[in-house]
């Protein structure tokens, strides 16, 4: 008997993740985001195709140029102790998490060459996956006090991972994936995304917030269960 294309070809369910490398609550959401997709322990039918895509928390940074996060969140929020105040709050969240983080030596930096690395490991015959790499960049923020938006500092954390050093630095030195990068940052606006981090499931739900593990966990698990009913009404 001749089985019908349609059975053999499994639902996928695409999840479109808008965050920013320099965002406390990306990296908090990253790690329940992977928490709650570990927890899916069976093979629920489907297959899930993760992407991250850029957002900027403040695309008028200047290039090149780092501030200790401290002076900007005081500028940003009012004062030096309401940055201390967010900042303890922060790394408190992210410690429940198993994540550590040292903002006392954190450099907000503008992020734009970041986002160009995170494309890259997306494309085809990329040797490191989006969420390693964009697993480094954030801990060499946020844990390291590295500046992530310094050529020499991306091309350490990529050559860690298995890409050519000098191969990062005469990309980061090129055009390639700046019109790509600034789409991305011009979908989230038309999207009305303003926030992050956001998912968005299938283009057309979207979950805002660093959700617990189990929530996650639980989407998954309906966008599955949806994908295969309606893979059954066929």
């Amino acid at each position: 008997m001749e089985t019908s294309t349609r059975t053999l070809t499994r639902p996928s369910i695409s999840v479109d993740i808008f965050s920013d490398v320099v965002c406390p609550w990306c990296y908090i959401g990253k790690r329940r985001f992977e928490t709650g997709f570990a927890q899916i322990d069976d093979d629920l039918g489907v297959d899930f195709n993760i992407t991250y895509h850029a957002y900027q928390l403040d695309p008028t940074a200047a290039p090149g140029v780092a501030t200790p996060v401290r002076e900007a969140y005081a500028k940003k929020f009012g004062g030096p102790e309401r940055a201390d105040e967010i900042l303890s709050h922060v790394t408190n969240a992210a410690a429940e998490d198993g994540i550590t983080f040292h903002m006392d030596q954190a450099l907000r930096a503008n992020t734009l060459l970041a986002h160009r690395m995170i494309w890259l490991a997306g494309q085809p015959g990329s040797p490191v996956a989006q969420a390693a790499m964009k697993e480094r960049l954030m801990q060499a923020y946020f844990t390291d006090g590295e500046h992530v938006g310094t050529p020499e500092v991306l091309a350490s954390c990529a050559a860690e991972l298995g890409f050519d050093h000098d191969d990062i630095e005469e990309f980061l030195s090129s055009d390639r994936g700046v019109a790509e990068v600034q789409a991305e940052l011009e979908d989230a606006h038309h999207n009305g995304i303003t926030a992050v981090p956001t998912y968005v499931f299938n283009r057309e739900w979207a979950v805002p917030g660093a959700q617990d593990a189990d929530t996650f966990e639980k989407v998954l698990r309906k966008m599955a269960a949806n994908a295969l009913g309606a893979a059954g009404t066929a």
